[in-house]
Formats: structure tokens, C-alpha cells, sequence
């Protein structure tokens, strides 16, 4: 089973002013569990704009897309937006 959860295509707008090293790079949240062990993962591929097939792939156990998530939810706050829930 694979399906989509959310995808985010890049627009140049997103690209702060001044930030030349920053990579234009889109990003798709899925779920799968096409594995040998056939448990379920999250999968997030990131990928620059204009290269498709050529991304990273990182396929996450339950524990690490929380901790994933956690890390974000903590940055958030860090820079003083509301972190949700």
C-alpha cells in the first residue's frame, strides 16, 4: 500500500531575499508498507525543483517521524510561532 499524505510544490517566493545558498527544494509526504517486513513507514522525499526523480527518500518508523515532528514542532515555538498541535 502507498498513498499520498501532502506535497508542497516550491515557488520562488519562498525563497527568502538573500539566502543564495538556499536550495529550491519541494517536498511529499506519503505513508508505505512495501517492505520486507511490510510494516507501515512514512515517507518524505525532498526534491529540487527541476530535477524530479533525483531526490532523497528517507523512510521513517513511527518513532522517528515523531521525533521528526517533535524537532519541528520545537523549532517552531523556538522562533516564536504557535507550534500547533
Amino acid at each position: 500500500m502507498r498513498r499520498s499524505i501532502d506535497d508542497y510544490p516550491f515557488t520562488e517566493d519562498d525563497l527568502p531575499e538573500g539566502a543564495d545558498d538556499a536550495g529550491r527544494l519541494s517536498w511529499a509526504a506519503a505513508i508505505s508498507d512495501d517492505y520486507d517486513d511490510a510494516e507501515p513507514r512514512v515517507v518524505l522525499t525532498i526534491e529540487e525543483v527541476g530535477r524530479p526523480g533525483t531526490g532523497m527518500v528517507g523512510h521513517f518508523t513511527p518513532d522517528m517521524a515523531r521525533r521528526l515532528r517533535g524537532a519541528l514542532h520545537d523549532a517552531l515555538r523556538e522562533i516564536g510561532e504557535d507550534p500547533g498541535r
